[in-house]
This record gives structure tokens, sequence and C-alpha cells, in this order.
């Protein structure tokens, strides 16, 4: 099950005091605190956004295969074809793989790619391509740290970190540089409970992870309650006033399911199902790019199994995730992308398992401002690569340069001082924008 809320507090919060306050925030970011952080959107050098648009981002990491999701060739042999059969959608003439009866239903909110190609089939390379639009050795800033660096690392309102990171992206020593800052530096990396802007988060409480979510609102209610009857507040400046409302306030309220409609609560179920409501929630609050990660999808044998226990999961979470964005009239604020770092060998393998395959696989998006309700190019027949409308990752990340209104010729200066540009030729998909 995906862990999504943060940490459990090692000891309780007696004794507070105005040094404590100041500490709130602290970061482990080479001693930038979060304070420190939120002073630098006044003095970044940013450049301006016209959109104040969020991503979700849900990584199906060790790459999905992308027969049994949205391409199911049933048309193909045998040994092509999805072998967990497919399912009619509310989009004439389309289908998708047996697993996704949810996500058919929301067919006309969402569009398909199948045609994308990524050059790679390398977990660790693939992810990176996928990540910053780059190769592997360009050591390139991922897709959130530029919208990080761009729009500053906290919403100017509501002090919500720009990029938040549920979940690993890659694996073995890769998992954290994969969706990191590279030479931006690390007041972008992504903020979550594995990563390097949580390491030294302290409330006097030393938080680690953000798992026992009722333990640690029990610690953080208890900590309101002493500040507000010791009048620090009244004792400290205005950024770090601000980094204790986000700590004490939007952050943990955007994390806190219990204050959510139970019936939207019960729609999307637990583990994943609860990582997507919580990212609904953080882009509600202010957040501007969210990745999300599920784990198991490298599925070299026994697909079927595979797919018959992740594809429920994606199914019930994603479809409702759709459906919320659509019902709330956020669907022009919130991009949805589903992906994974490539897809799978198309003849099904001596283990009944698919094998890594980088030369095609699919993409699922949602929400936008994007024309859904359709499918984005072809594969071949036999779904080995794209037959038509080839996409590639710099394409994906113009779509979301679009989206999140980066402009295509943002460029920042590298440590030897060359102007480098964050897109490479990539132009926003073909058909959706």
């Amino acid at each position: 099950m995906l862990k999504v809320l943060f940490g459990r507090p090692e000891r309780n919060c007696a004794g507070v005091s105005r040094r404590n306050f100041l500490q709130v925030g602290s970061l482990g970011l080479g001693g930038l605190t979060l304070p420190g952080l939120l002073a630098t959107r006044g003095a970044a050098e940013s450049q301006t956004v016209s959109k104040d648009t969020s991503v979700v981002w849900l990584w199906l990491n060790g790459g999905p295969t992308h027969i049994e999701t949205f391409d199911p060739k049933m048309t193909a042999p045998a040994e092509f074809r999805s072998v967990t059969g497919e399912v009619k959608t509310a989009v004439p003439g389309v289908t998708l793989g047996g697993n996704f009866s949810g996500l058919a239903r929301q067919a006309d909110k969402m569009a398909f790619v199948r045609s994308f190609s990524v050059p790679s089939s390398s977990h660790n390379r693939a992810a990176f391509w996928v990540n910053t639009g780059h190769a592997h050795d360009a050591k390139h800033p991922s897709l959130g740290s530029i919208a990080s660096r761009v729009r500053g690392p906290n919403h100017t309102v509501s002090g919500m970190p720009t990029y938040i990171k549920m979940g690993q992206i890659g694996f073995n020593t890769e998992v954290q540089r994969i969706p990191g800052p590279a030479w931006l530096g690390k007041a972008y990396a992504p903020f979550g409970p594995s990563g390097p802007a949580r390491e030294n988060m302290n409330l006097t409480t030393k938080v680690a992870r953000l798992e026992d979510r009722r333990s640690l609102l029990k610690k953080l209610d208890q900590l309101r309650r002493e500040t507000d009857a010791s009048g620090i507040m009244q004792g400290i400046d205005g950024l770090n006033q601000q980094a204790l409302n986000l700590i004490l306030g939007k952050a943990t309220q955007a994390f806190d399911l219990a204050k959510e409609n139970p019936a939207v609560v019960a729609k999307y179920g637990d583990g994943l199902g609860a990582s997507l409501l919580t990212a609904r929630r953080l882009c509600e609050a202010g957040c501007g790019f969210v990745a999300v990660s599920l784990q198991g999808w490298d599925m070299h044998g026994n697909v079927r199994g595979g797919m018959n226990k992740r594809g429920p999961q994606v199914d019930r979470a994603v479809s409702a995730f759709v459906e919320d964005i659509y019902q709330r009239g956020l669907d022009r604020n919130i991009l949805l992308v589903v992906s994974g770092e490539f897809g799978r060998t198309p003849r099904i393998n001596k283990r009944a398992g698919r094998d890594h395959w980088g030369r095609l696989s699919t993409l699922a998006l949602s929400g936008g401002g994007l024309e859904v309700g359709q499918i984005i190019g072809e594969s071949s027949p036999k779904a080995e690569s794209p037959k038509s409308g080839l996409v590639t990752p710099q394409d994906l990340m113009a779509t979301v340069f679009h989206v999140l209104g980066i402009a295509p010729d943002t460029h920042f200066e590298d440590p030897s001082g060359r102007p480098t540009p964050m897109l490479g030729g990539g132009k926003p998909i073909n058909g959706l924008v």
C-alpha cells in the first residue's frame, strides 16, 4: 500500500519556546529554513507564470504494460494481445484493458496516448527521460523542480510547497535523484516524506515521516493550543509566522482526510485512492506539482496476476479523481498525467510476463483544459512501436509547460554560468492543446 501521510511524532510537544518556533520548518537544505524558502519567493529570479494551475503526476513505477492498460490489441495474435481482455468505454470505438471498467466510464474526460516512445529500456535512464525530457547524462532538473524554480518554492498566499512528492520514482541509488532539482539547487527539491525537504523538520517533535496521521494531528493540536496560550505568535516575524501557519494550518488540513466529505473519501478508497484525494486537496491549497508513485509494475512474470492486483487499484483511484475534478469544476485547473518509465515487450515471454520496452508505451491524461475524450496516436498492429503521431518525453514536457503556464523558452544559468533552456524543442502533444 502506498504510504501517503507523513510521519510519526517521536516525542511530545511539551516545553515549547520562542526558540523552538524559530526552528519550525527547518528543512535540512544546507541550512535553508522554511522561512528562508518563503523569502526566496520574493528574492529569487522567478520568471512570470500566467496560470495558477497544478499537475498531479501518477507514476506507475517499474514500467506498466501498455497492452494490458490502455492499448489492448485484441485483434493481434494471441501472444501479443491483452491477457486481461478489454472493456468498451464511453468513447465509441475505444477500448481499455480488462481491469479498467471505472476508467472506461470516464473515458470521455480522458485522453489516451498510444504512441509514446522513450529512448531507453533501462528503469532509471528511462525514468530520467520521462521526468526531465532529457538524457540521464544531462543531469537536467525535473518538471516539478522547474515548476518550483519558476513559481518559487512556496505559494505566495498559502505557503504550500510548489512541488510535493509521495512515494519513490526509480530504483536503487537513483531513487532520490530522478525527480530532483539537479543544479537548480536544493531549495527546489520535492517536499516529501523521504526527500531532503523533510529530513530535519522540527516542531520540537522530530517528524521524519508523516505516516501516523491521527497521532500527528493530535500533537499539532496540542502545539497550537500551547502557542495560543503562550502568546509566542506575537513575538515572531512575518516569515516565521507564515512558516508556522503552514505547518499548523493549511498543510496539515490538506493532508487530513478527516476534513473531507466521507462519501468522497469512500469513493476514492484507501492506499492509492487516499494518495490521489490528498493530491487534489494539496492542489486546491496551492501546490503546483504533486508526484504520486505506485510500486509493482515490473511484471517480468505472470502479467495477468500482476494486472489483476494493480489494475483495480489504479482503476478505482483514477476514475474517482477524474470524476471528482470534473464535478468540482477543477478540470481546467488540475492536469492528471498517468505514466511510467516505459512499456513492456509486446510478445508474452516464457514466464507469462512482459519485459522492458522503451520503444512504445502509453499515457493517460485528464483535465488541464486539454481536449479529452480521444485517442492520441496509433501503435503498430502488434503494439511494437508508434505507427503514427509519435509523442516523445519532450512533447509531454511541453504539454505540462503549457498547462502550468511556463514559457517554452524558459532558461536558467547552469553552474558554469551558461544559459540553459529547460525545454529542448518539444511541442505540446498535437490534438490535446
